[in-house]
């Protein structure tokens, strides 16, 4: 099989792989890897805006995620799954559980690799859980740029020889490099059928759901390791406001009382911090004035079978 890279046409023919035509088009398409692959940055890359936030913290993403994209006739949605490994905790299991239901769910398997780090031992898991179904699937090789191409071919050879895929795409989701021939082939194997989704709408996350994970983005980035794994952020209020802006109110939770000293910082600086970064993310997102109000308690929550349905978890899983 020969790879398919930024400069040529999607692969060889295919049979579930149709001229677009002039038929109305709607479909899912399960982004499935490993953690930290870059499933979410390919996501938000291909429906042209965020949807899905982003960090270099493993296990970001802890729900699966919809986002919404359109090219012609065509309506793509893209399903981003937390990332598959080794369960240790019952927040583990649930999101693993989250990754494989949007997977098997889906009409078109996305399995995307770290072209860096090849094939990991969780991402021949993954791979070794595809072959009993034999589902066919397509091969993304993520971060390309940073690799020299004869790895990369050697790379592409070694995933298409372990996994069920039909085609092997080299990408950069960072750049955008391969990404539309990507999106082109993703547009061609849709079913035919009505739209699900209005055509202004970019994703199925509440307002209020998206406001806490913007939040949650700015903790990783300020904290890194810092930050406790358990670590969450709800959105308690939400309260429009006569001028047009609105008041956001959240609860950042954490499980121990020295964890709430290092977000807040000292003289509640870092969490002023956080603050101003959600806010001025917030404010371009909902294109409006947002004065939003940050509080940390101590609470593990990761027992909690409400929050678990709020993220849309299985507690049970």
């Amino acid at each position: 099989m020969t790879p398919t890279t930024p400069a040529e046409p999607p692969g060889g023919p295919d049979a579930d792989a149709e001229p677009i035509g002039t038929a109305t088009r709607c479909g899912f398409a399960a982004v499935l890897g490993a953690p930290n692959v870059g499933k979410s940055t390919l996501v938000n890359r291909l429906v042209g805006t965020k949807v899905s936030i982003v960090s270099p913290r493993v296990q970001t993403t802890r729900s699966r995620v919809l986002g919404i994209a359109l090219q012609g006739n065509a309506q793509l949605i893209l399903v981003d799954t937390p990332g598959v490994f080794v369960p240790r905790r019952r927040l583990d299991r649930a999101m693993v559980a989250a990754a494989w239901s949007g997977a098997t769910d889906a009409d078109i398997l996305v399995v995307m690799v770290d072209a860096v780090a090849g094939i990991t031992d969780d991402t021949g898991r993954i791979l070794a859980n595809l072959r009993p179904g034999g589902r066919p699937a397509l091969a993304v090789l993520n971060k390309v740029d940073a690799v020299a191409k004869p790895r990369l071919l050697t790379l592409a050879d070694e995933v298409s020889q372990t996994g069920p895929f039909s085609d092997v795409f080299m990408v950069s989701a960072l750049t955008g490099d391969g990404v539309d021939t990507l999106a082109t082939a993703l547009y061609a194997r849709l079913p035919i059928g009505p739209w699900l989704f209005p055509e202004e709408q970019v994703s199925d996350m509440p307002e209020r759901l998206l406001a806490a994970e913007i939040t949650r983005e700015k903790l990783y980035l300020q904290l890194r390791q810092e930050l406790p794994y358990a670590s969450a952020v709800e959105t308690e209020r939400w309260t429009e406001r006569d001028d047009g802006s609105v008041r956001i109110d959240q609860v950042i939770y954490v499980i121990r009382p020295n964890q709430k000293a290092i977000i807040l910082g000292k003289g509640g600086q870092r969490i002023r911090e956080i603050g101003r970064a959600a806010r001025s993310e917030l404010e371009q997102l909902l294109d409006r004035r947002v004065h939003l109000f940050l509080y940390v308690k101590v609470r593990d929550w990761t027992d909690d079978p409400e929050r678990f349905r709020d993220l849309g978890l299985d507690y049970g899983a």
